[in-house]
């Protein structure tokens, strides 16, 4: 075990593969092309073969086959080994130098969901939650780079069915980083490549997970086709939201909150985890 967790921490010595490691990380459970990562990351083709190649080799991620296109994602069980590893080695006897993250909110969870434009994919996910859960979470959403504006198709889809949106509105992410700004327990990408991009330190080290979803914004077709390409999009992230708001986060401990988190962006969330 000390011979494999040495060679998976000098595999992210390297800036370049660290930084491929972080984007699949902050993807998972998506599996990802070996040609988005290069493109995400501004990384020659050649290079970004030589990183994968690397974190393959030692076990950081898997690689799959679909077509013509390798696809690549974090291996956990890796990952949980190598952590396994670093805490027994410098916390053993000494609990003191590894401080554990806080525990969720228990009274009112704060959720933000995260996309770049928060115009359309994040602001259908707030209003969802802030209508299916009421009050149990403080619910907040903002972009990478905000469009100023939410897109009326996303406000349209929501007024069809009772939403209140009066109050939505596009905004960056950079209001939650400040010192007064709300501290959050749940963070949620909803678009790839907001994901794709590094993120923000939050403070309190919230849950994050990845939720992607097309962008609908980028439909094109007639008024009818860009309509129903939101309506897939809201139906798809109603029924995350639903899965969201059912889980017993009173019951759930960090890890058990993220393996939940993870189940519902993968859509495999019939049983969730308790």
């Amino acid at each position: 075990m000390e011979k494999k967790s040495t060679q998976r921490l000098f595999a992210l010595s390297h800036e370049g593969r660290l930084a491929v490691y972080r984007l699949l990380m902050r993807r998972y459970p998506d599996e990802v092309r070996a040609g988005e990562i290069s493109e995400a990351l501004a990384i020659k083709p050649s290079t970004m073969s030589v990183y994968l190649s690397a974190l393959l080799d030692v076990g950081l991620v898997t690689q799959r086959r679909e077509g013509t296109a390798l696809l690549y994602r974090v291996d956990l069980a890796a990952v949980h080994g190598l952590l396994g590893f670093l805490v027994n080695d410098c916390c053993r006897g000494r609990a003191d130098l590894c401080p554990v993250p806080p525990e969720i909110n228990r009274l009112k969870t704060n959720v933000l969901f995260v996309c770049t434009g928060n115009s359309a994919r994040s602001l259908i996910a707030e209003q969802l939650l802030r209508s299916i859960a009421g009050d149990r979470f403080s619910v907040f959403s903002a972009g990478t780079r905000p469009a100023g504006r939410p897109n009326p198709h996303a406000l349209e889809v929501l007024r069809a069915v009772g939403h209140e949106i009066d109050t939505l509105r596009s905004k960056s992410v950079t209001e939650f980083l400040g010192a007064n700004a709300p501290q959050m327990d749940i963070v949620l990408t909803v678009c790839d490549q907001a994901a794709n991009e590094d993120c923000p330190v939050w403070a309190g080290v919230p849950v994050s997970a990845h939720w992607g979803q097309p962008d609908p914004v980028r439909a094109e077709g007639s008024g009818a086709e860009v309509r129903a390409v939101f309506q897939q999009t809201y139906d798809t992230m109603e029924r995350r939201i639903r899965a969201l708001a059912a889980l017993p986060i009173d019951a759930l401990d960090r890890a058990g909150l993220q393996a939940a988190l993870d189940q519902i962006g993968a859509e495999e969330f019939e049983e969730i985890p308790t």
